[in-house]
C-alpha cells in the first residue's frame, strides 16, 4: 500500500541560498550534463541569479575527455566519510576517490555548515524514465518544495520523483556534499550521445529550480505541500547461470515502463530458448531504471518503488538581519 508521510502545517524558517553548484560530467558519457555545464561556463548570465553564487562545474573532467562512465571507479559513489577521509598521497587511490577529496574540498566539507546550500546534479540515464528529480531525505522540506515548484513549471511533461531512503540502497553520491541536493536522472538517451529533446528538458528543470531559489531568497514564502514520490524498496539483478552470467534478458513487454505498475504474473525477463521469467511478488510495485546500460556492472537489471505521499511545511526565508 502506499504510503503517506504527515507534518504539522506551520511554516519553517531557512536561511537564504547563497551558494549553488551544478554538476555535469561526475559519468564522463552522460552528456546532456557535460553539454549544458560547459555551455554555462562560457555563459555564465543563463544561470547567473541575484544574490547568489552559482557555480556549474565539472565534475570528472578525465571521464569526460575520455567519454566513458569513470576512469577507476564510480565517482557518484564515493562521498563517504572513509573515502573522504583516505590520505591523498596513496599511491593506490583512485583517481574518482582523489577528485572526490577535491570536490569535497570545494564545495564542502560534506556535513558542515560550509558546504554549499543546493547541488544539481545532472545525469542521464538509457532507462525510459522521463525527466526525474532525485530526493535524498523524505524530511528536506525546502528541496521537496523546490520539487513542488519545478514540477508544476514542467507541466505537463512529467517528472516523477524517486526517494532514495533505503539504507540498503542509499549512496554516497556527489550531490550529498550539499545541505539541499537534488539529482536530475532525464532519459533515455544512449551513453556517448546527446539528444535535443533530452537536453531541453534538463535545462528546463535547472531554470525552474534557479527561479525557485531566487524567489525563495527575495521573500517568498512557499505554503505547504505535498508531492508523490516513488522510494525505493529493492534492486533486481537478471537471472544468471551457474558462472554468474546473464541467463536472460529484459522481457520486450517490460522494456520501457519505468514508473509503470508491475503486476504478480507480468513479464519481466526471457531466455534464448524462449522462456517467459515472470514477476512473482506483491503488487503496487513500480519498477525504475529498467535495463539501465550502466548498471550492468552493478547487477541490477531494475528497481524496484512504492509510491508514497510525501508532505512538506511552508518555507520562507530566515533574516538575516
Amino acid at each position: 500500500m502506499a504510503g503517506h508521510f504527515q507534518v504539522m502545517a506551520f511554516s519553517t524558517a531557512i536561511h537564504p541560498v547563497r551558494k549553488v553548484a551544478i554538476f555535469g560530467g561526475t559519468h564522463g558519457n552522460e552528456l546532456s550534463g557535460v553539454f549544458l555545464v560547459k555551455h554555462w561556463l562560457k555563459h555564465g548570465e543563463e544561470v547567473a541569479r541575484r544574490g547568489m553564487e552559482v557555480r556549474p562545474f565539472i565534475t570528472n573532467p578525465r571521464a569526460v575527455e575520455k567519454c566513458i562512465r569513470y576512469i577507476d571507479t564510480d565517482l557518484n559513489r564515493v562521498f563517504d566519510s572513509q573515502n573522504l577521509s583516505k590520505k591523498e598521497n596513496s599511491v593506490n587511490l583512485p583517481y574518482e576517490v582523489k577528485r572526490a577529496q577535491y570536490i569535497n574540498s570545494i564545495f564542502g566539507p560534506k556535513g558542515s555548515d560550509d558546504a554549499y546550500d543546493v547541488i544539481l546534479d545532472l545525469h542521464n540515464t538509457t532507462s525510459c524514465m522521463g525527466a526525474t528529480l532525485i530526493l535524498e531525505d523524505s524530511k528536506d522540506d525546502f528541496t521537496i518544495q523546490m520539487i513542488h515548484y519545478i514540477q508544476k513549471f514542467m507541466a505537463p511533461v512529467p517528472c516523477p520523483v524517486l526517494l532514495l531512503e533505503l539504507p540498503s540502497m542509499k549512496y554516497a553520491s556527489t550531490r550529498t556534499i550539499a545541505k539541499h541536493p537534488l539529482g536530475v536522472e532525464v532519459g533515455p538517451q544512449p551513453q556517448g550521445v546527446l539528444r535535443a529533446d533530452i537536453l531541453d528538458k534538463m535545462r528546463r528543470i535547472v531554470k525552474y529550480a534557479l527561479d525557485f531559489i531566487q524567489s525563495f531568497n527575495e521573500g517568498t514564502e512557499f505554503p505547504a505541500c505535498h508531492i508523490e514520490v516513488y522510494k525505493v524498496l529493492e534492486k533486481v539483478d537478471y537471472p544468471r547461470d551457474e558462472n554468474g552470467d546473464l541467463a536472460a534478458f529484459i522481457h520486450k513487454k517490460f522494456q520501457d515502463q519505468d514508473w509503470q505498475e508491475l503486476k504478480s504474473g507480468d513479464p519481466i525477463f526471457f531466455t534464448l530458448d524462449g522462456k517467459t521469467i515472470n514477476y512473482e511478488g506483491e503488487d503496487s510495485v513500480f519498477p525504475t531504471f529498467v535495463n539501465e546500460a550502466a548498471y550492468y556492472e552493478k547487477k541490477q537489471a531494475f528497481t524496484k518503488t512504492q509510491k508514497v505521499t510525501l508532505d512538506a511545511q511552508a518555507v520562507r526565508p530566515l533574516s538575516e538581519r
